[in-house]
Protein backbone atom coordinates (compact mmCIF):
# COMPACT_ATOMS: atom_id res chain seq x y z
CA UNK A 1 0.00 0.00 0.00
CA UNK A 2 1.33 3.44 -0.91
CA UNK A 3 1.78 5.70 2.09
CA UNK A 4 0.58 9.32 1.76
CA UNK A 5 4.03 10.68 2.61
CA UNK A 6 7.44 11.26 1.14
CA UNK A 7 10.70 9.74 2.34
CA UNK A 8 11.32 12.89 4.36
CA UNK A 9 8.28 12.11 6.48
CA UNK A 10 6.34 15.14 5.25
CA UNK A 11 2.77 14.67 4.01
CA UNK A 12 2.32 14.52 0.24
CA UNK A 13 0.98 17.92 -0.92
CA UNK A 14 -1.84 16.45 -3.03
CA UNK A 15 -2.97 14.26 -0.12
CA UNK A 16 -2.95 17.26 2.26
CA UNK A 17 -4.87 19.41 -0.21
CA UNK A 18 -7.48 16.69 -0.64
CA UNK A 19 -7.84 16.32 3.14
CA UNK A 20 -8.31 20.07 3.60
CA UNK A 21 -10.90 20.11 0.82
CA UNK A 22 -12.86 17.24 2.39
CA UNK A 23 -12.88 18.97 5.78
CA UNK A 24 -13.82 22.35 4.27
CA UNK A 25 -16.74 20.87 2.33
CA UNK A 26 -17.96 18.55 5.11
CA UNK A 27 -21.79 18.56 5.48
CA UNK A 28 -21.54 19.44 9.19
CA UNK A 29 -19.49 22.54 8.34
CA UNK A 30 -22.19 23.58 5.84
CA UNK A 31 -24.91 22.92 8.42
CA UNK A 32 -23.38 25.30 10.95
CA UNK A 33 -22.46 27.85 8.28
CA UNK A 34 -26.16 28.16 7.39
CA UNK A 35 -26.58 30.06 10.65
CA UNK A 36 -24.92 32.96 8.82
CA UNK A 37 -28.03 33.29 6.66
CA UNK A 38 -30.20 33.54 9.78
CA UNK A 39 -28.04 36.24 11.35
CA UNK A 40 -27.89 38.17 8.07
CA UNK A 41 -31.67 37.96 7.94
CA UNK A 42 -31.98 39.32 11.48
CA UNK A 43 -29.66 42.23 10.68
CA UNK A 44 -31.76 43.12 7.61
CA UNK A 45 -34.96 42.90 9.66
CA UNK A 46 -33.53 45.48 12.07
CA UNK A 47 -32.33 47.72 9.22
CA UNK A 48 -35.82 47.67 7.71
CA UNK A 49 -37.33 48.42 11.10
CA UNK A 50 -34.96 51.38 11.58
CA UNK A 51 -35.84 52.72 8.12
CA UNK A 52 -39.57 52.58 8.90
CA UNK A 53 -38.98 54.19 12.30
CA UNK A 54 -37.07 56.97 10.55
CA UNK A 55 -39.97 57.45 8.11
CA UNK A 56 -42.37 57.82 11.03
CA UNK A 57 -40.21 60.53 12.61
CA UNK A 58 -38.85 58.33 15.37
CA UNK A 59 -35.34 58.12 13.97
CA UNK A 60 -32.35 57.51 16.16
CA UNK A 61 -29.04 55.90 15.37
CA UNK A 62 -28.17 54.76 11.87
CA UNK A 63 -30.25 52.66 9.46
CA UNK A 64 -27.48 50.28 8.41
CA UNK A 65 -25.77 47.14 9.71
CA UNK A 66 -24.01 48.98 12.55
CA UNK A 67 -27.29 50.60 13.60
CA UNK A 68 -29.03 47.22 13.42
CA UNK A 69 -26.40 45.62 15.64
CA UNK A 70 -26.52 48.52 18.08
CA UNK A 71 -30.30 48.05 18.25
CA UNK A 72 -29.84 44.32 18.82
CA UNK A 73 -27.22 44.94 21.52
CA UNK A 74 -29.74 47.08 23.43
CA UNK A 75 -32.31 44.26 23.58
CA UNK A 76 -32.44 41.70 26.41
CA UNK A 77 -30.05 38.91 25.46
CA UNK A 78 -28.69 41.03 22.62
CA UNK A 79 -25.08 40.60 23.71
CA UNK A 80 -25.38 36.81 23.57
CA UNK A 81 -27.08 37.05 20.17
CA UNK A 82 -24.21 39.19 18.88
CA UNK A 83 -21.59 36.67 20.02
CA UNK A 84 -23.59 33.96 18.26
CA UNK A 85 -23.60 36.27 15.24
CA UNK A 86 -19.80 36.58 15.35
CA UNK A 87 -19.49 32.79 15.12
CA UNK A 88 -22.24 32.42 12.49
CA UNK A 89 -20.87 35.19 10.25
CA UNK A 90 -17.34 33.80 10.55
CA UNK A 91 -18.46 30.29 9.62
CA UNK A 92 -20.34 31.59 6.60
CA UNK A 93 -17.32 33.65 5.55
CA UNK A 94 -15.07 30.60 5.84
CA UNK A 95 -17.56 28.50 3.86
CA UNK A 96 -17.63 31.06 1.04
CA UNK A 97 -13.84 31.15 1.17
CA UNK A 98 -13.71 27.39 0.63
CA UNK A 99 -16.02 27.84 -2.37
CA UNK A 100 -13.61 30.42 -3.77
CA UNK A 101 -10.69 28.00 -3.33
CA UNK A 102 -12.22 24.58 -4.06
CA UNK A 103 -15.45 25.36 -5.95
CA UNK A 104 -19.05 24.70 -4.99
CA UNK A 105 -19.47 21.40 -3.15
CA UNK A 106 -23.08 20.86 -4.28
CA UNK A 107 -22.29 21.32 -7.99
CA UNK A 108 -18.57 20.64 -8.46
CA UNK A 109 -18.79 19.91 -12.20
CA UNK A 110 -21.91 21.89 -13.16
CA UNK A 111 -20.32 25.00 -14.60
CA UNK A 112 -18.03 25.84 -17.49
CA UNK A 113 -14.55 27.11 -16.67
CA UNK A 114 -15.66 30.69 -17.26
CA UNK A 115 -18.77 30.53 -15.07
CA UNK A 116 -16.83 28.58 -12.44
CA UNK A 117 -14.25 31.38 -12.31
CA UNK A 118 -17.02 33.97 -11.96
CA UNK A 119 -18.62 31.94 -9.17
CA UNK A 120 -15.33 31.71 -7.29
CA UNK A 121 -14.78 35.47 -7.53
CA UNK A 122 -18.32 36.09 -6.25
CA UNK A 123 -17.76 33.62 -3.41
CA UNK A 124 -14.58 35.45 -2.40
CA UNK A 125 -16.42 38.79 -2.44
CA UNK A 126 -19.24 37.40 -0.29
CA UNK A 127 -16.63 35.98 2.12
CA UNK A 128 -15.20 39.48 2.56
CA UNK A 129 -18.71 40.85 3.27
CA UNK A 130 -19.40 38.20 5.92
CA UNK A 131 -16.00 38.75 7.54
CA UNK A 132 -16.98 42.43 7.70
CA UNK A 133 -20.28 41.50 9.38
CA UNK A 134 -18.35 39.34 11.86
CA UNK A 135 -16.00 42.21 12.74
CA UNK A 136 -18.92 44.62 13.18
CA UNK A 137 -20.78 42.13 15.39
CA UNK A 138 -17.57 41.54 17.37
CA UNK A 139 -17.21 45.26 18.03
CA UNK A 140 -20.77 45.65 19.30
CA UNK A 141 -20.60 42.41 21.30
CA UNK A 142 -17.63 43.93 23.17
CA UNK A 143 -19.45 47.23 23.59
CA UNK A 144 -17.07 49.06 21.24
CA UNK A 145 -19.07 49.18 18.04
CA UNK A 146 -18.56 52.00 15.55
CA UNK A 147 -20.94 53.63 13.08
CA UNK A 148 -20.55 52.27 9.54
CA UNK A 149 -21.73 55.65 8.25
CA UNK A 150 -18.99 57.52 10.13
CA UNK A 151 -16.28 55.11 8.99
CA UNK A 152 -17.47 55.44 5.38
CA UNK A 153 -17.23 59.24 5.55
CA UNK A 154 -13.78 59.09 7.13
CA UNK A 155 -12.44 56.67 4.50
CA UNK A 156 -13.91 58.74 1.68
CA UNK A 157 -12.30 61.91 3.05
CA UNK A 158 -8.88 60.25 3.19
CA UNK A 159 -9.15 58.86 -0.35
CA UNK A 160 -10.25 62.23 -1.73
CA UNK A 161 -6.98 63.78 -0.62
CA UNK A 162 -5.20 62.60 -3.79
CA UNK A 163 -6.02 61.88 -7.44
CA UNK A 164 -5.48 58.12 -7.20
CA UNK A 165 -7.84 57.87 -4.23
CA UNK A 166 -10.47 59.93 -6.04
CA UNK A 167 -10.24 57.67 -9.09
CA UNK A 168 -10.54 54.63 -6.81
CA UNK A 169 -13.71 56.08 -5.26
CA UNK A 170 -15.30 56.63 -8.68
CA UNK A 171 -14.44 53.08 -9.73
CA UNK A 172 -15.68 51.75 -6.41
CA UNK A 173 -18.95 53.68 -6.71
CA UNK A 174 -19.49 52.32 -10.23
CA UNK A 175 -18.81 48.77 -9.03
CA UNK A 176 -21.29 49.18 -6.16
CA UNK A 177 -23.93 50.45 -8.61
CA UNK A 178 -23.18 47.41 -10.79
CA UNK A 179 -23.63 45.07 -7.83
CA UNK A 180 -26.94 46.75 -7.03
CA UNK A 181 -28.04 46.41 -10.64
CA UNK A 182 -27.17 42.71 -10.57
CA UNK A 183 -29.32 42.23 -7.46
CA UNK A 184 -32.26 43.92 -9.20
CA UNK A 185 -31.70 41.76 -12.30
CA UNK A 186 -31.41 38.60 -10.18
CA UNK A 187 -34.67 39.40 -8.42
CA UNK A 188 -36.62 40.48 -11.52
CA UNK A 189 -35.57 37.42 -13.54
CA UNK A 190 -35.76 35.06 -10.53
CA UNK A 191 -32.26 33.80 -11.18
CA UNK A 192 -31.96 33.37 -7.41
CA UNK A 193 -34.00 30.18 -7.80
CA UNK A 194 -30.83 28.48 -9.11
CA UNK A 195 -29.36 28.95 -5.63
CA UNK A 196 -32.16 26.99 -3.96
CA UNK A 197 -32.83 23.29 -3.56
CA UNK A 198 -35.92 21.77 -5.20
CA UNK A 199 -38.88 23.87 -6.26
CA UNK A 200 -39.58 26.58 -3.66
CA UNK A 201 -43.10 27.73 -2.86
CA UNK A 202 -44.71 30.79 -4.45
CA UNK A 203 -44.25 32.64 -1.17
CA UNK A 204 -40.49 32.02 -1.19
CA UNK A 205 -40.30 33.10 -4.83
CA UNK A 206 -42.13 36.35 -4.03
CA UNK A 207 -39.89 37.00 -1.03
CA UNK A 208 -36.81 36.49 -3.18
CA UNK A 209 -38.07 38.69 -6.02
CA UNK A 210 -39.10 41.61 -3.81
CA UNK A 211 -36.11 41.22 -1.49
CA UNK A 212 -33.45 41.16 -4.19
CA UNK A 213 -34.96 44.14 -6.00
CA UNK A 214 -35.19 46.19 -2.78
CA UNK A 215 -31.66 45.22 -1.74
CA UNK A 216 -30.34 46.04 -5.21
CA UNK A 217 -31.91 49.49 -5.24
CA UNK A 218 -30.45 50.21 -1.80
CA UNK A 219 -26.96 49.07 -2.86
CA UNK A 220 -27.19 51.11 -6.07
CA UNK A 221 -28.12 54.21 -4.07
CA UNK A 222 -25.03 53.74 -1.88
CA UNK A 223 -22.81 53.64 -4.97
CA UNK A 224 -24.50 56.73 -6.41
CA UNK A 225 -23.81 58.64 -3.18
CA UNK A 226 -20.11 57.73 -3.37
CA UNK A 227 -19.88 59.21 -6.87
CA UNK A 228 -21.93 62.23 -5.76
CA UNK A 229 -19.52 62.78 -2.85
CA UNK A 230 -16.58 62.84 -5.27
CA UNK A 231 -18.31 65.14 -7.78
CA UNK A 232 -19.20 67.63 -5.03
CA UNK A 233 -15.96 67.17 -3.06
CA UNK A 234 -18.10 66.43 -0.01
CA UNK A 235 -17.14 63.20 1.82
CA UNK A 236 -20.19 63.57 4.08
CA UNK A 237 -22.33 62.52 1.12
CA UNK A 238 -20.74 59.05 1.17
CA UNK A 239 -22.54 57.90 4.29
CA UNK A 240 -23.37 54.36 3.23
CA UNK A 241 -26.78 52.74 3.48
CA UNK A 242 -27.88 55.06 6.28
CA UNK A 243 -27.18 58.09 4.07
CA UNK A 244 -28.94 56.50 1.10
CA UNK A 245 -32.08 55.86 3.14
CA UNK A 246 -32.05 59.33 4.70
CA UNK A 247 -31.57 60.90 1.24
CA UNK A 248 -34.58 58.90 0.06
CA UNK A 249 -36.59 60.14 3.03
CA UNK A 250 -35.78 63.75 2.12
CA UNK A 251 -37.44 63.43 -1.31
CA UNK A 252 -41.10 64.31 -2.09
CA UNK A 253 -43.27 61.58 -0.56
CA UNK A 254 -40.07 60.55 1.23
CA UNK A 255 -41.84 58.97 4.19
CA UNK A 256 -43.83 56.69 1.88
CA UNK A 257 -40.71 55.78 -0.11
CA UNK A 258 -38.79 55.11 3.07
CA UNK A 259 -41.49 52.81 4.43
CA UNK A 260 -41.49 50.95 1.09
CA UNK A 261 -37.69 50.63 1.24
CA UNK A 262 -37.86 49.42 4.84
CA UNK A 263 -40.45 46.78 3.97
CA UNK A 264 -38.34 45.69 1.01
CA UNK A 265 -35.26 45.27 3.20
CA UNK A 266 -37.35 43.34 5.74
CA UNK A 267 -38.49 41.09 2.90
CA UNK A 268 -34.86 40.47 1.97
CA UNK A 269 -34.18 39.60 5.60
CA UNK A 270 -37.00 37.06 5.63
CA UNK A 271 -35.67 35.56 2.41
CA UNK A 272 -32.22 35.20 4.01
CA UNK A 273 -33.78 33.24 6.87
CA UNK A 274 -35.48 30.98 4.32
CA UNK A 275 -32.08 30.54 2.62
CA UNK A 276 -30.78 28.93 5.80
CA UNK A 277 -32.91 25.89 4.94
CA UNK A 278 -33.13 25.96 1.16
CA UNK A 279 -29.78 27.26 -0.13
CA UNK A 280 -27.53 24.91 -2.06
CA UNK A 281 -24.16 24.64 -0.31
Amino acid sequence: MTEPSTRTGRPDSSYSSSSVERMAQHPNFARFARAGFVMSGIVHLFIGYLAIRLALGNGGGTADQSGAMAELAAKPGGGVALWIGVVAFTLMALWRLTEAVFGKASEPQADSKKSEAVHRIKAAAVAVIYFGFALTAFGFARGRGKSSSGESKSLTARLMENTAGTALLIIGGAVIIGVGGYHVYKGATRRFLKDLKGTPSKLVQRLGTAGYIAKGLAIGAVGALVILAVSQSDPDKASGLDGALKTLGAQPYGATLLVAAGLGIITYGLYNIVMARLAKM
